[in-house]
């Protein structure tokens, strides 16, 4: 998550899938991810220096993430201020998504 640079996002997937090919494994466990994922967004949140930009992780398909600290409102507010457009989807269950994330996906070799 740190190495993500202002102009780039990564989702979760594509983080799980560079630890599963670096350790020689199928797959990574997603709900054990997330954990992780929550926890070091969390930890940057708290630390007055040397912060992790949790906020250009985002969810499958370029969704925003809720448990992130202050919730979606705070992550959107933080992507628009770097350039970001997000997009609002859905009537009942409201989601939001950075548009054409995958145009500014980062890669992990």
């Amino acid at each position: 998550m740190k190495r993500i640079s202002c102009g780039s996002v990564i989702t979760v997937g594509k983080i799980r899938e560079y630890f599963a090919k670096l350790s020689g494994a199928d797959f990574t466990e997603p709900i054990t991810a997330g954990i992780f994922v929550s926890i070091a967004a969390w930890a940057s949140y708290q630390r007055s220096e040397d912060k992790t930009p949790y906020w250009r992780t985002l969810k499958a398909n370029g969704e925003l993430n809720e448990k992130y600290p202050g919730g979606i409102r705070a992550q959107k507010e933080m992507l628009e201020a770097e350039g970001y457009a997000i997009i609002q989807r859905g009537r009942k269950n409201i989601r939001y998504y950075v548009k054409d994330y995958e145009k500014v996906l980062f890669e992990l070799n």
